[in-house]
């Protein structure tokens, strides 16, 4: 399974960010599974705004690196166990 995440800079209103954040996911999302073909039931999306930034800087460097989208992969792997 693929867990999408979006990410926002801390620029705007935190509300909004959240939003935002989570259109961008759903965005990637549907572009899997619409242009890719991979099944929607083996991807979520989930928006996070402001609260994981990776760069508390104040600069438009900064910024640019806080609005992102991060791919979580999921493995499961099935073994057959001999009774």
């Amino acid at each position: 399974s693929l867990t999408i995440e979006g990410h926002t800079s801390r620029l705007g209103a935190a509300a909004l960010n959240k939003k935002l954040s989570q259109q961008r996911a759903d965005a990637i999302v549907e572009v899997l599974a619409d242009t890719y073909k991979i099944d929607a039931s083996r991807l979520s999306a989930l928006g996070y705004g402001e609260e994981r930034l990776i760069n508390s800087g104040d600069s438009e460097a900064a910024h640019a690196e806080n609005r992102r989208i991060e791919a979580k992969v999921e493995v499961t792997k099935k073994v057959a166990v001999e009774r």
